[in-house]
């Protein structure tokens, strides 16, 4: 009989699922539905809203999927694990029926509640007490809620985060993790446990938390009614949950201090590991307690995020381009044949609204040191990879001055802008740290998770399997690395630092 573990990705526009072989450490299948991205509520500009029926057809569509195509029996599977967007908000009544949609991570009704929750709670407090500041998360989403929809809110039985509202649907057992309340600004590091001073100010009942769980380990089984629609044995372990950052650096293995993942979608985010309990006084980076953490073995995330990525590419070939037969592959070939510095073409990406790394401010996209005359299409791309990259470093930086993470070694799944050899050299060299790809993502480390919570994979072996695609080293690079720190230290980052206080001067109260 074999031993495999199903790990669900509950993305903002895709519901991944893999199927994982833990006695190969091998991933059997991975599917990904639906077709189109799922559908986001915008009932006006900065909301967002999901329906978590859509989540949980998607999920069974998903795991039918896998079934269809792998036919493996329903007893070999012994556990399921699960990754999810981040920060989002879900609250249920007593009969565990959702009383709106999810308010999810990129929804900014509430950043007025979590600035004023930190002035008036006291920013150091906060800083000290929960390595943030109240911010835009899952707390102030509810406050929203609270003020806003108090006859919603009175129905309330349970607030969740959507991986634990996922599993709740499998389950029918209400639970959430100390990784993903620190998520949501709702623990308290110093003290470890539940943040009071959120909890007092905002003016919420202890009794909406639910039951806290590890994060790995035997958290609930799958429930007879969700078996059926899942073709999964009633019984089967739910034994793993972490939100998707934190999770896609535990698909790459990075678990201790000392590691560094990233990834360059539609936003660039870059998750280091440190045993600190530090944080950065501006609070340009995001601070979370990690899966495995432990009093005696402390593992803090810290998460820098750059908003407009990939979406920068894919914004040029939509409207800059504009010609259908261009596909990414042509674009990179584009960018092959420019040489580095796109001939002092510097690109600041900061389209896809306000920047945490720049305490907030939404300086907006722009380009410096344009030429009608010298510089065409593949100026323009090339300058776009080599913006992205000093902006990610930009964040990095902060993680590294601030946070004690040491960025000497990072690691990337081959997917998105991190699939053109190009930017992947030009990332490294910007870094100058080594940059390492697998073949891997967020479902396969929620399915791998799975396993190590269901005790099929110790957790120091748990990566057995991950196979390296391609490592790139700055001392492989040539000079590349001298080229490109030299325009970051001496081009791009004054110029960033005239943009910001150029912004602070217009925006003079």
């Amino acid at each position: 009989m074999a031993n495999l573990t199903i790990g669900y990705d509950l993305g903002t526009q895709f519901i991944k699922a893999t199927l994982f072989d833990a006695d190969t450490g091998k991933v059997v299948d991975s599917v990904q539905v639906p077709k189109q991205k799922q559908d986001i509520i915008v009932v006006q500009k900065g909301w967002a809203e999901q329906d978590t029926d859509m989540w949980w057809s998607n999920v069974v569509a998903a795991t039918k999927q896998l079934q269809a195509e792998t036919q493996y029996n329903a007893d070999d599977v012994k556990a399921v694990g699960i990754g999810y967007q981040m920060h989002g908000l879900v609250a249920v009544d007593k009969d565990q029926k959702v009383v709106r949609p999810s308010i999810i991570w990129c929804d900014d009704r509430a950043i007025d509640i979590g600035k004023l929750a930190t002035s008036e709670i006291g920013e150091q407090k906060c800083l000290e007490n929960l390595f943030n500041q109240v911010g835009n998360f899952t707390a102030a989403k509810l406050r929203w809620v609270k003020d806003n929809e108090p006859e919603l809110y009175a129905t309330i039985k349970h607030i969740m985060l959507p991986g634990d509202w996922l599993a709740m649907r499998m389950s029918g057992k209400a639970q959430t993790t100390k990784s993903g309340l620190s998520e949501g600004m709702l623990w308290n590091h110093q003290d470890d446990c539940l943040a009071q001073m959120v909890m007092k100010y905002f003016d919420f009942d202890e009794k909406l938390i639910p039951e806290i769980v590890p994060t790995f380990g035997e958290q609930a089984t799958i429930s007879k009614g969700a078996a059926g629609e899942l073709g999964l044995n009633e019984g089967t372990l739910i034994s793993y949950r972490h939100g998707d950052q934190p999770n896609n650096a535990w698909a790459l293995g990075v678990n201790s201090p000392g590691m560094v993942g990233t990834n360059a979608g539609t936003s660039g985010v870059t998750y280091g590991i440190s045993d600190k309990a530090k944080y950065d006084l501006k609070s340009r980076v995001n601070i979370f307690r990690h899966g495995n953490h432990t009093a005696s073995d402390p593992r803090y995330g810290v998460l820098s995020c750059l908003d407009g990525a990939a979406i920068l590419y894919e914004w040029l070939k939509d409207n800059f381009i504009a010609d259908s037969r261009f596909d990414y592959e042509h674009m990179n070939d584009l960018v092959s044949k420019v040489d580095p510095g796109s001939d002092g073409l510097l690109m600041f990406p900061f389209g896809n609204g306000a920047e945490r790394t720049l305490e907030g401010r939404d300086l907006g996209w722009s380009m410096e040191g344009g030429s009608f005359n010298t510089q065409k299409a593949g100026h323009h791309l090339r300058a776009s990879m080599e913006g992205i990259a000093y902006a990610m470093k930009y964040g990095i930086d902060i993680m590294s001055k601030e946070c004690g993470v040491d960025p000497s070694q990072i690691r990337a799944c081959y997917a998105n802008l991190f699939k053109s050899e190009d930017f992947c050299k030009i990332f490294s060299a910007v870094n100058g740290a080594s940059l390492e790809l697998f073949n891997t993502d967020g479902a396969e480390g929620a399915a791998r998770g799975a396993a190590v919570g269901a005790g099929l994979i110790p957790m120091d072996d748990s990566h057995r399997g991950l196979e390296s695609k391609e490592i790139y080293r700055p001392d492989d690079l040539g000079v590349l690395p001298q080229i490109y720190q030299q325009i970051y230290t001496q081009r791009w980052l004054p110029m960033l630092n005239s943009k910001i206080a150029m912004y602070d001067q217009m925006h003079k109260s």
